[in-house]
């Protein structure tokens, strides 16, 4: 407890000093170790606290076709308990390693992706407790138990899940949106309960070996550690999966391209619901695309801003057709999807559905006012600082950098690149970029759908 303590004490006190850090400029180091793995480090000296994301290329879009979900269950599970090593450590049930983590005052867990799984890790940086840290952090990247029998339960937890969040139409509504929007592609893959039932404890084993090895690990810190300490801390990670899962670092297969729709679609799902949900979109584009921010000021002017956006005024403003009605974009490794959402009354689902496409068409064909432009500019150049203002949302930053290949300086610069965005660019990423006559449009909801 008294870790646990002192932990949300220095995580408080971190807000300054990285406010502080975001005036200055936020230096990046970066280096890859003998092994492969690659480190950006942000130094924050201010309080004893470290965070420390890990990340393999290994998310979804690597899940075979018929065991969609591989990799989420695979990540998830190793939190379940952590297998005796020939160095003498006992096994540690998922009880036990709980408790063990509580007793640190540390975090570590997982999470998956489409793109790739992730693994945080947070502690105290007094040099007893990070040490020890450390070594149940890489005890349990490297030597997951996999239990058969928690994996029984696990499963026959998730396909209740699974199950209660069919009885919702926006369940339906994002599972058709995707499937039809990126067809076979893993982006579109289903996690249900046929899938998960087809996912054994050898299919994780293999999956662990293959993808979560030291080479592949691009690991993103900030926090109270030097860079000697940093790439020490990364060597001690990554040693037991390295014992684990030896062996040539093979590259891995290249995963198909998104395709580009060739035609419109229209689905209507008929479903005994009070609201119909909506969605209207396409592939999008790669996050290393170079229209990255003239799209994302774009959207921000099309429907990513609020109540202050273009869609909103159109459809809910001036008709009273939704209550909230919304754009993004999801870029990733490949083209995410474009998607436009709403929520409506059964009977002006259709009305709703042409205002918003009338819109995106009209953005699309003549581009923002200069008045647009200027507001999201100042909102989204004046919010940047809430987007580092705490050590997970800077490591959150890091991370994306890391993955996407960004350029070291792509936080120093980011006010600046937003602000250098032109009318003419928006207009021309957006013709670019969206075919508002090929678009996907899927309406869930009313018994007829329509």
């Amino acid at each position: 407890m008294r870790h646990m303590i002192a932990i949300k004490n220095v995580a408080a006190a971190a807000l300054l000093g990285l406010a502080g850090l975001s005036q200055a400029g936020i230096p990046i180091q970066h280096w890859t170790q003998p092994s492969g793995a690659a480190v950006w480090l942000v130094e924050s000296p201010t309080v004893p606290m470290v965070d420390v994301r890990i990340e393999f290329d290994a998310g979804g879009r690597r899940d075979p076709a018929h065991q969609a979900g591989l990799a989420g269950v695979s990540t998830a599970m190793m939190s379940k308990g952590i297998r005796a090593n020939d160095n003498a450590e006992p096994a540690l049930d998922e009880n036990a390693l709980g408790e063990a983590w509580a007793d640190l005052g540390a975090s570590f867990g997982g999470g998956d992706g489409v793109d790739r799984v992730s693994f945080s890790l947070r502690s105290l940086t007094y040099p007893d407790l990070l040490q020890r840290a450390v070594a149940l952090a890489a005890r349990q990247l490297a030597e997951p138990a996999y239990p058969a029998e928690v994996w029984v339960r696990e499963r026959e937890r998730t396909i209740a899940a699974l199950k209660e969040a069919d009885t919702r139409p926006a369940t339906h509504a994002s599972r058709a949106f995707n499937q039809a929007v990126f067809g076979a592609h893993p982006y579109g893959y289903d996690r249900n309960a046929q899938a998960l039932a087809r996912i054994g404890v050898a299919d994780m084993q293999v999956w662990h070996a293959r993808y979560l090895r030291p080479c592949r690990a691009r690991v993103s810190i900030v926090g109270a550690v030097t860079r000697a300490q940093a790439d020490a801390l990364v060597t001690q990670l990554l040693a037991r999966l390295q014992a684990a899962n030896p062996g040539p670092c093979e590259a891995l297969p290249d995963v198909p391209q998104v395709q580009p729709l060739a035609a419109a679609q229209e689905r209507a799902i008929p479903f005994d619901s009070a609201q119909a949900h909506v969605f209207i979109g396409q592939p999008g584009f790669k996050r290393d695309d170079p229209d990255f921010f003239a799209l994302t000021v774009g959207n921000y002017i099309l429907g990513g801003g609020g109540f202050v956006s273009r869609l909103t005024t159109e459809v809910r403003e001036k008709r009273g057709l939704s209550y909230s009605v919304y754009s993004y974009f999801s870029p990733g490794l490949h083209a995410g999807a474009f998607a436009i959402g709403l929520q409506t009354r059964p009977d002006q689902a259709a009305q709703a559905v042409q205002v918003a496409r009338d819109t995106l068409r009209s953005f699309v064909e003549q581009g923002p006012t200069a008045v647009e432009l200027k507001a999201a500019k100042d909102n989204l150049v004046g919010g940047f600082a809430l987007r580092i203002d705490s050590n997970r949302k800077l490591l959150d930053n890091v991370a994306n950098i890391a993955a996407h290949g960004l350029p070291l300086d792509y936080l120093d610069t980011w006010t600046q690149q937003v602000e250098m965005v032109t009318l003419a660019d928006i207009k021309a990423a957006f013709a670019r970029k969206l075919q508002p006559e090929r678009m996907v449009t899927v309406i869930v909801g009313g018994r007829d759908a329509r």
